[in-house]
């Protein structure tokens, strides 16, 4: 007999603004659940804050405390339950992990003509976030008229939209919400013109070393940090194979973040690593004290293999110092901002980067011209790359190494939850 879904994801709300709301997913295990669950937990807005993993390799009890990241962000706390009950393995058949994966959904290309305004592109993209549309592509192309038309690949996370109501819903709610600003808008299945936006121009090997490099732990960025960034303390993990027959512990302490635990489960998971027991703890000052007790995924043993434990030990210093890549560059007589994140072995991005640098820029007053998001190859993986055109004004003279490293300063503490 299966186990009642309400029973598989309890959110018990928090009693006040200043107090989390608690998140427990009690169901089967399968490789990778806890990434999966920290990715929809991300996707509504909210802000891990601590967390307790435990799995027997049949059955995994996880529970998250989480705060709306801003705190005046409204959630949807039914729809949030519905999703993460998707990853969770039928009850119904507990101890069948071999079921074959589901489909991924298929991408729809929502075209919207606007009148251009400053700050307009992250109002469409916070409603697209409302909607639970997930945008997997975006190319933003101006006109002289002042007008925009803007191509969003996207898919639903409601998986609804086969439903002609749904879409039309969608293309309504979004010229309600946009008003005068919204001249149409159009939702159909995407066709061979998403194919077109997979490739990525070439960089110079500068601006390209600066984001996929392989090792940046000691690497000086090209753009000055302020100074509290400068002084970040540098991660530190520390490998225990004393404690168990059959796990590794891993002690890490590492500046806090809101995806933190994300990456480290997201890292886990692309490692064929994983986690049987873990604690996220975050401390006064801004730390987060992490215990992960870890196998291997293929014979359920200890890592003991040097190589190996150096490899992850590396992996996980980088992405917690750096989980994205920001800089600025010069493309022609044009201002870039280029800003790279790693993609999961499974295809997916990181979730809300687009979101999160449209607030950062819109919070500043910069305008952008047009943006695109495409993926990029590396020799070691694969990258989504957002790319924005900024336009010069007078609030920041884009030629100015100031203004350069303010904006760069504000994306990186948005993208970091600071």
């Amino acid at each position: 007999m299966g186990i009642p879904s309400d029973d598989l994801v309890v959110i018990q709300h928090a009693k006040n603004a200043n107090e989390p709301t608690i998140v427990t997913v009690n169901c089967p295990d399968k490789a990778g659940l806890g990434c999966d669950l920290c990715r929809i937990i991300l996707e509504f807005g909210l802000r891990i804050t601590r967390a307790d993993i435990s799995t027997d390799g049949r059955w995994c009890f996880i529970v998250f405390w989480v705060i709306p990241h801003p705190a005046s962000l409204k959630i949807d706390w039914e729809n949030l339950k519905t999703r993460l009950l998707s990853p969770c393995p039928s009850c119904l058949f507990s101890y069948n992990f071999n079921q074959r994966n589901p489909s991924p959904p298929p991408i729809y290309l929502l075209k919207v003509w606007i009148i251009d305004q400053k700050g307009l592109l992250h109002d469409i993209n916070e409603i697209l976030c409302n909607l639970q549309l997930t945008i997997q592509r975006v190319k933003v192309m101006p006109t002289p008229d002042g007008r925009a038309l803007d191509l969003f690949f996207i898919t639903d996370e409601m998986e609804l939209f086969h439903t002609k109501e749904r879409r039309d819903d969608v293309c309504q709610y979004l010229s309600e919400a946009l008003g005068e600003r919204c001249i149409s808008s159009e939702l159909q299945l995407a066709g061979p013109e998403y194919g077109h936006l997979q490739g990525f121009s070439s960089l110079p090997p500068a601006y390209s070393e600066e984001l996929f490099g392989p090792e940046l732990v000691d690497k000086v960025s090209l753009h000055p940090l302020s100074q509290d960034m400068t002084t970040l303390k540098t991660p530190t993990v520390t490998v225990d194979n004393s404690l168990s027959s059959v796990h590794t512990l891993l002690q890490i302490q590492c500046v806090d973040q809101k995806s933190l635990c994300y990456d480290l489960m997201r890292i886990s998971k692309d490692s064929d690593i994983k986690v049987a027991y873990g604690r996220f703890n975050s401390s006064a000052k801004g730390f987060q004290n992490i215990d992960l007790f870890v196998q291997q995924k293929e014979d359920g043993q200890k890592i003991i293999d040097p190589e190996r434990l150096k490899t992850l030990c590396t992996c996980l210093k980088e992405e917690m110092l750096h989980p994205l890549r920001v800089i600025i560059v010069n493309r022609g007589p044009d201002i870039e901002l280029l800003v790279a994140n790693p993609v999961e072995l499974s295809g997916k991005g990181r979730p809300r980067v687009f979101y999160d640098v449209t607030l950062a820029l819109k919070a500043l007053g910069v305008f952008i011209f047009s943006a695109e998001v495409v993926r990029h190859s590396t020799q070691e993986r694969q990258w989504e790359v957002y790319r924005f055109l900024l336009d010069e004004s007078r609030d920041f003279p884009l030629n100015s190494s100031k203004a350069r490293s303010q904006i760069v300063d504000k994306v990186r503490r948005t993208l970091m939850g600071w």
